[in-house]
């Protein structure tokens, strides 16, 4: 069973529906048997390099509310997030463009560490406050997911992978994807957003269902 997965490091539900589909997979015991592969996606790919500032300013700017109804927002949020084991650190989470982390993200997937980047993104994002377009942070951020010195390095000082990166976020669009997460199984089965652990157990057993016969 291959799971493509459209995500994106500062989207909130990404990493809540990455957890709710570890938990789907541990429950239907098809988690040694599933292959599961990130697509990258930019929330906004517009966010300028480096600009930091907090999320929930941000939010509020964007959306032309309260700086006090934005932290609403993202507590609620979090309220989620607490649901499946995470501790979402809402106020140090500083804005970012995520197109250097998915090029990073691709070198992981080739040296056999793409789960252990991908995760290790989130967290830093969401848990640790880190900024997630810092290139001192993410050559930390890979190291410590076991990713190699000299490789990071090479892609981090170059454009490496930047083709595979704007080639999942066209299919995305040619694939209708509209928002993330967007999760895709063998090709067949399509599942938008964070949905309950349940959604997620009824898919997979519809799948591999529908392969037996």
């Amino acid at each position: 069973m291959k799971i493509e997965i459209w995500s994106d490091y500062v989207c909130p539900f990404c990493y809540i529906g990455k957890r709710r589909l570890e938990e789907a997979l541990k429950a239907t015991d098809f988690k040694g048997s599933a292959e599961v592969v990130f697509k990258a996606f930019q929330l906004d790919p517009n966010t300028p390099v480096g600009t930091g500032g907090s999320v929930p300013e941000g939010l509020a700017e964007k959306y032309g509310i309260s700086l006090e109804e934005a932290k609403k927002m993202l507590d609620n949020v979090a309220v989620q997030a607490k649901t499946v084991g995470l501790d979402f650190d809402v106020d140090s989470m500083t804005g970012a463009n995520t197109f250097d982390a998915h090029r990073l993200a691709k070198l992981g997937e080739q040296e056999g560490k793409g789960a252990a980047i991908t995760e290790r993104l989130l967290q830093g994002h969401f848990v640790k406050g880190e900024a997630v377009d810092n290139k001192e942070t993410l050559a930390a951020i890979a190291g410590e997911a076991g990713l190699s010195a000299e490789r990071v390095q090479q892609v981090l000082q170059s454009d490496e992978f930047a083709k595979d990166v704007k080639r999942d976020i066209q299919e995305a669009g040619q694939i209708g994807v509209r928002g993330v997460p967007f999760f895709v199984i063998n090709r067949k089965y399509a599942i938008s957003g964070a949905q309950p652990v349940e959604a997620f157990t009824e898919a997979l057993k519809k799948v591999v269902a529908e392969e037996k016969n």
